[in-house]
């Protein structure tokens, strides 16, 4: 008995595994831009937060000079305004409320 047990233990344990690991694919991001047009992709996993969300005043901003200079470009982010960049997108926050006002892909 002991030994059925410790059994089907051992195979249970990689399928939880799996299913956790792998959150479903919710999007792609462009990976390369040539004349301003996105010529390559990759899929992006995990679920986006949305506008409206609030990350709060106590959250770890990401500072707009570690972002990719072609994003900071193309959208005319402000080099004061707050930002999160988590997962493949990078959250538009508003300073004044701390919510999110606006969600981009980023290549990765």
């Amino acid at each position: 008995m002991r030994t059925m047990l410790f059994a089907l233990s051992a195979v249970a344990v990689p399928l939880a595994t799996t299913a956790i690991a792998s959150p479903p694919v919710t999007g792609e991001v462009c990976t390369k831009y040539k004349n301003g047009t996105c010529v390559s992709t990759h899929k992006v996993r995990g679920t986006p937060y949305k506008v409206g969300y609030v990350f709060g005043p106590t959250y770890n901003y990401t500072p707009v000079t570690d972002l990719p200079q072609t994003v900071v470009v193309q959208n005319h982010l402000n080099p004061q305004g707050r930002y999160v960049y988590s997962n493949g997108y990078l959250y538009v926050v508003d300073p004044s409320n701390y919510a999110v006002t606006q969600v981009i892909t980023v290549p990765q």
